[in-house]
């Protein structure tokens, strides 16, 4: 059954999806079997800390893993299989009908080239159209991200922009091809304040204006409740609660969930003393049975490190990964807000 109960007519479709990272003496469990659906229009937002395989998934997605990683399941792209394509494929696809913005534009923009021509490059391969034809289209696309002075940032080095304006040039890089699924791997992790709030209202205007499915990835609870339609909540390499965003954030079921929210400045919280989640994050290398959760929860019993840990849907397609959720499905949610 999906983590993520699927809407209609998906423009991706994620099936079982789990990647291994092979190593001298073992592997690495970095995704182990997460199922999601996306609409056209819709945003869904993986949420979690650093090292729990959330990057990993949307790189597994584009087929941007090394060599060494072993990924199994399907993901479908508007119909076609994309872990089956063979590499000029799916080079065609890449930046095409799925498009990326990374965490560092720095380190994703090419250093040698202009702005401009790193676009119009994009536009011309993927489309085929003439260089003077990607050129007033790369002006048009940097207009759109609200880049001042466009067509003289058309002629800026990367190194020659701020932060946010690198940020603006990689979002209209990734735009180039009007792409049916955008995938955001923690876009405003290195911006201060204002221009992250900046980013994420702009990400929203484009993809209500453009029509995208976007998948978004972060470990902001305040980004992920600024931008999402659905948020998937994600520990130890698989989905541990996934529902609405006004579900997650006012009646999160999970222990990881309500960790997250407790710990974190947000519209809920204001005003009250943050919490912190005890312990470390699991090593993902050595993951024991049962749920990764377990060795830092408050609600631990000796069921959650005994076997496959128990999944429930509520009617409205939400999901929690959870022994306590499944005999009692309000009693978490209850006790935080006593």
């Amino acid at each position: 059954m999906p983590d993520i109960m699927p809407p209609e007519q998906p423009v991706l479709r994620i099936d079982d999806l789990t990647v291994r990272f092979r190593r001298r003496g073992g592997e690495v469990a970095a995704v182990n079997g997460v199922s999601f659906s996306l609409a056209r229009g819709e945003t869904l937002t993986i949420l979690g800390e650093s090292g729990s395989g959330k990057s990993v998934s949307l790189k597994a997605l584009m087929g941007l893993l090394p060599d060494y990683a072993e990924t199994k399941g399907e993901v479908w792209l508007e119909g076609k299989d994309v872990l089956s394509l063979p590499p000029g494929e799916l080079a065609k696809l890449r930046g095409g009908a799925i498009s990326m913005i990374f965490q560092e534009p720095m380190s994703a923009l090419d250093p040698v080239y202009t702005i401009g021509e790193q676009i119009a490059e994009t536009i011309v391969q993927h489309e085929g159209v003439s260089r003077s034809t990607a050129n007033r289209r790369a002006l048009d696309l940097l207009d759109r991200v609200k880049i001042p002075s466009p067509a003289r940032r058309l002629k800026n080095y990367p190194h020659e922009m701020s932060g946010g304006m690198r940020q603006r040039a990689m979002i209209a890089l990734a735009l180039a091809c009007s792409p049916s699924v955008l995938l955001a791997d923690e876009p405003t992790t290195a911006l201060d304040v204002t221009v992250q709030i900046q980013i994420l209202l702009l990400l929203r205007q484009l993809q209500q204006e453009l029509g995208m499915a976007v998948v978004f990835v972060t470990h902001d609870v305040g980004a992920a409740a600024e931008i999402s339609d659905r948020i998937a909540v994600m520990y130890g390499g698989r989905f541990v609660e996934t529902a609405t965003t006004h579900e997650i954030m006012r009646t999160p079921m999970h222990p990881y969930t309500q960790g997250l929210l407790a710990s974190t400045v947000h519209g809920g919280l204001r005003g009250k003393v943050l919490e912190t989640i005890p312990g470390t994050p699991p090593n993902l290398a050595s993951m024991q049975p049962g749920c990764a959760f377990a060795p830092r929860c408050r609600y631990a019993v000796d069921a959650c490190t005994q076997g496959e840990v128990p999944v429930m849907f509520s009617g409205t397609g939400a999901m929690v990964r959870c022994v306590r959720a499944v005999n009692a499905e309000t009693i978490m949610a209850k006790e935080v807000s006593a």
